[in-house]
């Protein structure tokens, strides 16, 4: 059976592409379709897979910042035809569009947030002339993301907050199939120049992920210490409203990672989570997590199990639940057994199965 595979673009070291890296595990003789591909930008273990771009990568700006693709990626996954007894589209909103020569399986991140949360997407400062275009774009840019949706033979979500935000964007009912945390406990570790007992963000850093509220709670927290270890646009501004007892790592490869979260005292996350992958990866390190009450992190934090749940993303909410986090003991053995409920192996049986029921 011929399967291939379609993600929205490869430019950064994401939840998402750490999916479609276990979908390369899952099917490693799958091509990978994709808009954009920066390998200095993603995860090394792309290099061995075999990967088709769209024309848009040969423009550099592009595949430094996806972003400014906006205007031309539905267009250009339009034109995308893929022949394949199976495609998985990995899609945030851009891959479901391709067309596919025999059955489509849509793997949902979440319906497109440049149409359906763009306050969220694009924050407060976004790319010159960003609102204006999804202001006239906007109803045409509808009808293609509905059409696209519709145009799968399976669309899977990847949590149960997703699965609804499905149901209300296109009235497909989706199976959800949770990603796997992706880590490895057991690899390597190498060590970053200070001492361990510090408090782990790890985002992509941009607006709707409230690390700037994080900061700004450890501001009041002067004897706790914060890592923020991502990329992003919000790079520099986050670096700005650092607090003395925190630091924003941009570059780390996942030996140094293994390190910080395994040298971590707990985890941090105030994102408007589409799955929440991030306390997966602390709690196979036994590690306890603070998060948002909101989409994915209710699938993945157990609480008062596997940690604590803070209602807003404000600086005073995020304190005070790191407080009572810090002011209780947690037992490491509980939180690792739940990540081993999202290992790699279950989600790689679903994912072949799926292919499987669809061929047939």
């Amino acid at each position: 059976m011929n399967v291939a595979l379609v993600h929205d673009y490869l430019t950064q070291r994401g939840g998402a592409e750490r999916v479609v890296v276990s979908l390369l595990r899952a099917f490693p003789d799958a091509p990978l379709y994709t808009s954009l591909y920066a390998p200095e930008l993603t995860f090394p273990e792309f290099s061995s897979a075999r990967i088709a771009t769209l024309p848009l990568d040969r423009v550099p700006l592009l595949r430094r910042d996806h972003r400014l693709a906006l205007p031309l990626l539905a267009s250009s996954f339009s034109r995308l035809h893929v022949e394949a007894d199976v495609a998985i589209c990995s899609s945030s909103g851009w891959s479901h569009g391709a067309t596919v020569e025999g059955c489509k399986i849509v793997y949902c991140h979440t319906p497109a947030r440049w149409l359906y949360q763009p306050g969220r997407y694009l924050g407060d400062a976004p790319p010159r002339g960003a609102r204006a275009l999804l202001a006239v774009e906007r109803r045409r840019l509808l009808r293609w993301d509905r059409a696209a949706a519709a145009s799968a033979t399976r669309y899977v979500a990847n949590s149960t907050a997703v699965r609804e935000r499905v149901r209300d964007a296109y009235g497909i009912e989706a199976e959800v199939v949770p990603p796997p945390y992706a880590v490895d406990v057991d690899g390597a570790r190498r060590a970053a120049p200070f001492d361990a007992g510090f408090t782990l963000c790890v985002s992509r850093l941009l607006p709707y992920k409230n690390v700037d509220a994080i900061l700004a709670a450890f501001a009041e927290l002067p004897r706790e210490r914060l890592v923020v270890v991502g990329r992003g646009p919000d790079a520099a501004r986050l670096r700005r409203l650092a607090p003395p007892n925190a630091v924003v790592l941009e570059a780390v490869d996942d030996d140094e990672l293994r390190w910080l979260y395994a040298s971590s005292r707990a985890l941090v996350a105030a994102s408007y989570e589409d799955f929440g992958l991030t306390p997966l990866e602390a709690a196979a390190f036994g590690r306890p997590a603070a998060v948002l009450r909101f989409g994915g992190y209710l699938d993945t934090v157990v609480e008062d199990e596997t940690g604590v749940f803070f209602e807003r993303p404000e600086p005073d909410e995020i304190r005070d639940a790191l407080l009572r986090l810090y002011a209780r003991e947690w037992d490491e053995a509980t939180i690792r057994s739940r990540a081993d409920e999202f290992s790699e192996p279950r989600f790689v049986e679903r994912m072949r199965s799926l292919v499987a029921e669809v061929a047939a």
